[in-house]
């Protein structure tokens, strides 16, 4: 057993946990937990599954994540949560009106998951709204904008912060740009550098959010061989030296088919590159067992370099 957290967030795969879930959980110590709507029945129900995910772990006050942005993606919904309207909606022409509308939102959405003893809200995403690129972000953006982007972000991540929800922005460095789903296929962005820097500007303006998640595209312009998820070059040079990000970073769901190889790879290649944890979604387990095998080779390697 390991003697701090390891460095992973696993989903579980229903509303109740398994045995082998218990006795997985209880071995591997990952730092925390994500749901998904598979996992979500009523206020009750959730309640009692997040207090069996915590009680598997040693450590305390583990995070536990959900993706409640609204609109498509949102985890918790009617009849027993308000469902919050999608991202695009809460934009208008008059930009108080539209801060209103993201703080108003937001803090219910914290309200709601504060409720039921989630933690950790997936979101805002600050991902540029590219009209010819791929619908997956889509109406979950605020805007094509960068400036209005990274106003509007910096609402959303207070209005959670003020409820004691932390958010996490996504999909950094920018995922606006990329031309398919990521949840099905690599996505190559070949704009030349001076072209992503406007991608990059909402995350540089709230850099002082507390995590952040990598996006799973490969930037051509700066790493043409990883994706930034697994590429040093982009997680060293551009969150964290040009963008400014020196929070928690997370990986993007290691199951996603922009990733290739084993998932240990999958999840060692990740934390290697600078990940300070990997993230499971589907709540397979003979997939977390494989990704836990890459985070103890990290974890092992590590410790091996301190000695």
């Amino acid at each position: 057993m390991m003697s701090k957290p390891a460095p992973v967030i696993f989903g579980c795969s229903g509303l109740t946990l398994t045995s082998q879930e218990i006795n997985f959980f209880q071995k591997n110590q990952p730092l925390g937990f994500i749901l998904f709507k598979r996992n979500i029945h009523n206020k009750h129900q959730i309640k009692l599954l997040i207090e069996d995910l915590k009680s598997t772990l040693n450590h305390t006050a583990p995070p536990i994540l959900v993706d409640q942005e609204g609109g498509r993606v949102a985890r918790l919904t009617g009849p027993h949560w308000f469902h919050p309207p999608a991202t695009a909606q809460l934009v208008g022409q008059d930009i108080k009106e539209s801060k209103r509308r993201v703080y108003e939102t937001y803090e219910k959405i914290a309200q709601d998951l504060i409720d039921v003893g989630i933690t950790v809200n997936c979101a805002p995403l600050l991902d540029l709204h590219v009209p010819e690129a791929d619908p997956i972000m889509g109406d979950r953006t605020f805007s094509a904008d960068p400036s209005l982007v990274a106003e509007l972000g910096a609402v959303a991540i207070q209005a959670l912060q003020e409820r004691g929800i932390t958010p996490i922005m996504k999909h950094i460095p920018g995922h606006g740009a990329a031309t398919c789903d990521s949840h099905e296929a690599l996505p190559i962005v070949n704009l030349p550098y001076r072209e992503l820097e406007p991608h990059f500007a909402p995350f540089r303006a709230n850099a002082h959010c507390p995590w952040a998640m990598t996006a799973h595209i490969v930037y051509a312009a700066i790493d043409p061989h990883y994706p930034a998820t697994q590429s040093s070059l982009v997680i060293q040079s551009i969150i964290r030296e040009k963008i400014g990000f020196q929070g928690f970073l997370i990986s993007d769901d290691l199951g996603m088919k922009a990733l290739t190889g084993s998932f240990a790879e999958r999840a060692h290649t990740s934390l290697k590159a600078g990940c300070d944890a990997v993230l499971h979604c589907s709540g397979s387990m003979v997939e977390m067992i494989e990704v836990m095998k890459g985070v103890a080779l990290f974890s092992t390697t590590i410790k091996k370099e301190a000695v």
